[in-house]
């Protein structure tokens, strides 16, 4: 692969939120990434934290990502929630339009969505739940890329009706030998070692495999790899994702244009 795409959740804040994060933590990581997700009120973030990534990441020229999911604050997003489809697609299309907004105001623009968390996972296999996305997403702008897990539903039924469907990979989670992520509730659900973090994207990128829990190799066809902003050490991991890219000889750049 000669270049791939590196992305990263921000925005996860509330109204406290400062523009370079109370930490500096997002300021940091939009220095590092070329795509950002960006929570859209439902498990976190809110307007003004919004308007303040979406301002930074496109001075950095970073993508922007709708970071959509359920609507759980309380469980930031993690836990599966039975909604139905309708209301699903509401909620999805509701969120899709006030990240949209708040980046206009800001002269930024929503480039590609990507789901949260528990929605994240249940889309490998919830085709009601999946339809739902992919259907919120067509109706309120078709010309988005959906990012979603390889040979999961939501992709499959995404390039179905003619969206783009972007495969991704994950540099600081655990895999299942079927290709899945081991949930974070499980031991090896998140990799926090820089060097180990750094080689497994190399080795993404350069050879599509990842190796899992069980010691077998999996194949990852991504067109994109992320790194969670609440990984301990998120900055210290994304900065060895691009160094261990760049000594590959894997260029870094968004897969949207």
């Amino acid at each position: 692969m000669s270049a791939i795409d590196l992305n990263c959740d921000l925005g996860e804040g509330f109204d406290a939120w400062l523009p370079e994060g109370p930490d500096g933590t997002d300021g940091a990581l939009l220095d590092l990434v070329t795509s950002a997700n960006v929570a859209c009120g439902y498990h976190a973030g809110d307007a003004r934290t919004m308007a303040a990534v979406c301002a930074r990441a496109t001075a950095r020229g970073v993508r922007i990502g709708a970071h959509v999911g359920y609507l759980d604050r309380e469980g930031f997003g993690r836990r599966f929630v039975d909604v139905p489809p309708d209301e699903l697609r509401a909620q999805v299309a509701s969120q899709l339009g006030a990240l949209a907004a708040v980046a206009a105001l800001v002269g930024a623009r929503v480039d590609y969505v990507k789901p949260h968390g528990a929605l994240y996972g249940a889309l490998v296999h919830h085709e009601p739940q999946a339809r739902a996305v992919v259907e919120a997403v067509a109706g309120v702008d078709a010309a988005l890329p959906i990012v979603g897990l390889p040979g999961s539903a939501v992709l499959a039924l995404a390039r179905a009706v003619g969206l783009r469907a972007v495969p991704e990979a994950f540099a600081d989670r655990g895999y299942r030998a079927d290709g899945t992520l081991v949930p974070r509730s499980e031991t090896g659900a998140v990799v926090t070692d820089p060097e180990v973090v750094g080689a497994r994207a190399a080795r993404m990128a350069a050879e599509r495999v990842v190796v899992a829990v069980d010691g077998s190799l999996v194949r990852v066809d991504a067109e994109s790899v992320c790194v969670h902003s609440d990984t301990p050490g998120a900055v210290d991991l994304a900065g060895a994702v691009r160094r261990a890219l760049e000594g590959a000889g894997v260029g870094i750049r968004p897969f949207v244009t």
